[in-house]
């Protein structure tokens, strides 16, 4: 291929992309202005602290590859290979601030106002300072936002505080990513999720507001009947919480009844996880079929789906689409979903899907990997799926991922052969198996099943007997032993 038709070729798919993009983003505003969009002020700080104690890693891993290297007298300079400190960070903060304003459009907001604070470390009673404070409150009036939303976990206290002194909403990072979920929730299971995770947020943070809240005190007028409003939201939060957690344990109880069936005959399970936007229901519908929701809008999915898939061995497997995962996941989302990510904890097999056109590859891989190990998974083994190629200039070269890493993209079907090579060659619960039948030809049935599941080499008939050469999964083969050739 020349090299102007390969250009032609990468500004053909870019064209597409951005289509779908656009497209996109026109149903984005359409939907806002339909819902009215909330005007949101943005605030991120940065604590150069942390990034002091990450760079000081740094130098010294840096050191320590040096002395590596003349140790081992390797030829080339690593330490000329090792990004340097301040691009480092800068990209990453660069790339943070971009995801956090993608969860705010995910949100259905409008970003009037991106603020940027870096400081060694976090103030106590705000999280920003005082001269910070006092220029969000001008740019609120300047902007008439209806809320402000905080790149970061606020305390109780801070919120509280920050609720004091601004003239509207505050809002941080795992309450927005909790109502990113409310939207997207279309399942019963997923909105029990969803609130059950709301409520465990919201319990800690229940304050007290004038005289309807305060503590009963001992003069006349202020003898009550024994519990305050505080005490009794409290005490209602609690029953709901518990309420919930029985009807998910209910949905459990019935997905444990629907896996024993689905074990009864043993169909592996392999299940995709990944970054949220890696393209996991693109690459899901690429190779089911399934025509599930492909959005650029982060947390697209929610509800776990299952299709079946065929392997080029015939073997049939049931693939999962789960939620992506991201950066700071909240703790409490990950203990709210297992009745969502028990597919992932019973699956044979993971396909770590990763955008491989985005800088953060490896910050977003330590992100899926942490979330894993929460799950007790980080053992399972992994098949690692580098998506979205299409994105990456015929000039650059596809980023390195794990060894046995499949390059693909989802959205133009390019590399689903060598994924499917790939996952038939690492299951291993139910192995492909090669063995010589030698039947009647009236057994019709037990051919046809041969034929339907597994790949047959050779076959030749004489007389009435037919003999067959077949390679496929165990579970097969062997449920007709009976007529295997003996040697």
């Amino acid at each position: 291929m020349t090299k102007e038709a390969g250009t032609t070729i990468s500004s053909e798919k870019t064209a597409r992309r951005s289509l779908v993009e656009a497209q996109a983003a026109a149903e984005d505003r359409l939907q806002s202005g339909r819902q009215g969009a909330e005007r949101a002020v943005l605030v991120v700080v940065e604590f150069t602290g942390e990034r002091r104690k990450l760079t000081s890693a740094a130098r010294m891993a840096r050191k320590a590859a040096a002395v590596s290297s003349a140790a081992s007298g390797l030829d080339g300079n690593i330490a000329g290979r090792i990004p340097a400190e301040p691009q480092t960070a800068g990209l990453d903060f660069e790339a943070a601030l971009a995801e956090f304003q993608e969860l705010v459009r995910s949100a259905g907001a409008e970003v009037m106002e991106t603020l940027v604070q870096r400081r060694p470390r976090p103030d106590p009673a705000t999280l920003v300072g005082q001269g910070k404070l006092e220029e969000i409150e001008g740019v609120l009036a300047a902007t008439n936002a209806d809320l402000v939303l905080f790149d970061h976990d606020l305390t109780p206290s801070q919120l509280r505080n920050l609720e004091a002194k601004l003239p509207c909403r505050v809002i941080d990072r795992t309450q927005l990513i909790l109502d990113i979920f409310a939207r997207h929730a279309r399942t019963r299971e997923g909105q029990l999720q969803v609130e059950l995770a709301q409520l465990e947020y919201q319990l800690p943070r229940l304050a007290g507001r004038g005289k309807t809240m305060s503590q009963l005190g001992g003069g006349i007028g202020t003898r009550g009947p024994g519990e305050t409003q505080l005490e009794t939201d409290r005490r209602k939060i609690n029953l709901r919480i518990d309420h919930v957690k029985e009807q998910l344990e209910s949905v459990r109880r019935i997905r444990r009844q629907q896996r024993q069936r689905r074990e009864a005959v043993p169909v592996p399970v392999v299940a995709l996880v990944g970054y949220t936007n890696a393209g996991k229901s693109t690459l899901f519908n690429a190779l089911t079929e399934a025509g599930v929701l492909e959005s650029s809008r982060m947390f697209a999915t929610l509800d776990p789906k299952l299709r079946q898939l065929q392997l080029p061995s015939r073997r049939k497997v049931l693939l999962s689409d789960t939620v992506g995962f991201i950066r700071n996941l909240p703790h409490t989302l990950v203990t709210s979903f297992r009745a969502t990510l028990e597919e992932v904890e019973r699956a044979e097999l993971l396909l770590h899907v990763r955008d491989a056109s985005s800088p953060m590859m490896d910050e977003q891989k330590l992100q899926v990997e942490r979330v894993l190990s929460e799950l007790d998974v980080a053992k399972k083994p992994v098949i690692e799926v580098l998506n979205k190629i299409d994105l990456i200039s015929l000039d650059d070269p596809i980023p390195m991922g794990a060894p046995g890493s499949i390059a693909v993209s989802g959205l133009e079907k390019i590399g689903l052969d060598h994924l499917l090579a790939a996952i038939d060659a690492a299951l291993v619960a139910d192995p492909l198996i090669e063995m010589k039948f030698r039947l009647p030809q009236s057994e019709g049935a037990v051919i046809a099943a041969l034929e339907a599941g597994a790949i047959v080499k050779e076959k030749s008939f004489e007389g009435n007997l037919a003999y067959l050469t077949a390679k496929g999964p165990t579970s097969l083969l062997t449920r007709f032993r009976r007529f295997q050739e003996r040697a």
